[in-house]
């Protein structure tokens, strides 16, 4: 009998029953018209998609209504809270929240660059909730004109200038003054955090196209509040054209997914002290089309309802 319960349970956890945690990733494909879509793992490399790779969530709100470089945090309340680029030139971004992923609020744009006139765009909000203040850090990139020293950029990129801001919030109905959040000295996107222990861990995409560098790079605070040091490290991503890093704590080591988006392929690379990183992009699989996601834990009871819903 005992060798028999022994068997069953080892065969539950071989289908993954016995998981704590299920990894989420939030993405988008084409260009975005279509909305959100959901991927599972259980082990932080094979990605499988929900829905049969179909939108859970249509874009509704901006000029242009798409849903792009969705990002999703989840709140001590259990609140899931989806942030996105609503177009390509605009001055606001979209949210929406969730008590289960599939079941969404009213979708509204929340103006945080409205106060300046002038600027172009708002790239790739990443939502990032840190525990220890129960606070919701919004951080997204624009280019404001004659904000900072002009760059050499390639024709293509012509007066793009980007800089990372930020809003936090509680509750998402009421936000902090927009502030800039990160100014390496040169143009910056996709910045994505993490916590590993007592660091926070602070990604960015290194943006500039004369010459084009279009990597990332890493910095560490232990103080949130007092901001991350602007001397970043050197290329961490490799030889490729990289984008979107998500990164997530699984294990002992931090993981960061990014979109080798020349290729029309996901990479990754993992560490454990943020210095010394191994790329694993040949041990990951993404659902066909993946573009520009972020990672998140969520628990075994919540992605039961999930997958009841949405199942393959």
């Amino acid at each position: 009998m005992r060798n028999l319960f022994i068997l069953l349970t080892s065969l539950l956890c071989s289908i993954h029953l016995c998981a704590k945690d299920i990894y989420m990733f939030s993405y988008f494909i084409g260009n975005g018209e279509d909305g959100l879509h959901l991927a599972y793992s259980y082990d932080g490399l094979k990605w499988e998609a929900l829905n049969n790779n179909q939108s859970v969530l249509k874009p509704t709100v901006g000029k242009d209504k798409l849903m792009r470089d969705p990002s999703i945090a989840q709140g001590k309340d259990g609140i899931f809270h989806l942030v996105w680029t609503t177009g390509w030139w605009d001055k606001h971004i979209g949210y929406a929240s969730s008590e289960d992923l599939v079941n969404w609020s009213e979708q509204k744009l929340i103006p945080v660059m409205y106060h300046e006139p002038e600027t172009k765009n708002c790239w790739a909000p990443e939502v990032f909730y840190d525990r220890k203040d129960d606070l919701f850090y919004i951080i997204w990139a624009s280019t404001v004109p004659g904000k900072f020293p002009e760059i050499p950029t390639s024709e293509s990129e012509k007066g793009l200038n980007h800089r990372l801001y930020f809003v936090t919030t509680k509750d998402f109905k009421t936000f902090s003054e927009t502030k800039l959040f990160f100014d390496p000295g040169f143009s910056v996107i996709d910045g994505a955090i993490v916590k590993n222990g007592k660091s926070y861990w602070l990604i960015v995409k290194n943006e500039n196209s004369a010459p084009p560098e279009k990597n990332l790079r890493i910095t560490f605070t232990n103080d949130l509040k007092k901001g991350f040091p602007t001397q970043v490290s050197e290329n961490i991503s490799g030889k490729s054209w990289a984008e979107g890093p998500s990164p997530i704590k699984i294990g002992k080591y931090v993981y960061v997914y990014f979109d080798k988006y020349r290729e029309g392929k996901y990479g990754a690379i993992r560490s454990i002290d943020g210095k010394l990183w191994e790329d694993v992009s040949d041990l990951v699989s993404f659902p066909q089309g993946t573009r520009h996601g972020t990672a998140f834990k969520i628990t075994t009871k919540e992605f039961e309802t999930i997958k009841t819903a949405l199942g393959k």
